[in-house]
């Protein structure tokens, strides 16, 4: 029996909801019967992100599990995913972005064919993995390259990918580890990471298939002295 919890993070996404909706109730039709919830959490959203969702929940709510979780600061993506999954109930917690440039799906086919085993509680979908089918620009790839770069240089982190929105972790550790995540805002990937490690949980990485979808929230010179002054944070604090 599928016991999965989703955490969509959101934050002023107006015109993706609008299309990405529809096909998050096909995949609540299509999985009727198994134990879903879903949690959107609002970032402090400002346009009219709070009431299509509000509308999408009233109209479905006799059929599904959904629920809203909003606060009027936007504080951080990190946050966003911290609360949802500490107020999520099942033993499987999906994190997905709600553009949809991972479809939930992705999920399931992991589940189907063996991927999600015994020996591991944590599973990150990567872009680097060789079986991985990955749609996107250049310019994400070459900056992509060089922020694993500096990942390398700052920490003793293995895996290929940290930044992938498509993450799993498991009930059984997850309120302590949520609980102790500091970093808010796009570098909070890293510390949970981290966190993830000191506490022995095994991180598996998996293929997926990834689109980028317009519209980011990031703003590149903005943004990245940002990141870069977190990554040295979570750096010398660890």
């Amino acid at each position: 029996m599928l016991d999965l919890s989703i955490i969509f993070p959101v934050f002023n996404e107006e015109k993706r909801l609008k299309k990405t909706l529809p096909l998050l109730k096909k995949f609540l039709r299509e999985n009727q019967k198994k134990n879903v919830e879903i949690i959107f959490v609002s970032d402090g959203s400002s346009d009219s992100t709070n009431t299509l969702i509000n509308k999408f929940i009233f109209s479905n709510s006799r059929k599904f599990k959904i629920r809203l979780i909003k606060y009027p600061n936007n504080i951080g993506k990190g946050y966003a995913i911290k609360t949802g999954v500490l107020n999520s109930k099942n033993k499987w917690i999906l994190i997905c972005d709600i553009d949809f440039s991972v479809h939930p799906n992705q999920f399931l086919k992991w589940k189907k064919t063996g991927k999600i085993d015994q020996n591991y509680t944590s599973y990150f979908g990567s872009r680097e993995h060789k079986s991985s089918i990955i749609k996107t620009s250049k310019l994400r790839v070459i900056l992509g390259f060089f922020f694993k770069r500096i990942i390398k240089l700052l920490f003793d982190i293995s895996l290929s990918d940290t930044q992938c929105g498509f993450k799993v972790f498991n009930k059984s550790y997850s309120q302590k580890i949520f609980s102790e995540l500091k970093s808010y805002r796009f570098a909070f990937d890293i510390e949970l990471t981290l966190l993830l490690k000191k506490n022995n949980v095994k991180i598996k990485e998996l293929p997926l298939y990834w689109s980028h979808k317009s519209g980011s929230k990031m703003k590149l010179i903005k943004d990245i002295p940002i990141m870069l002054y977190d990554l040295i944070i979570i750096k010398f604090s660890n």
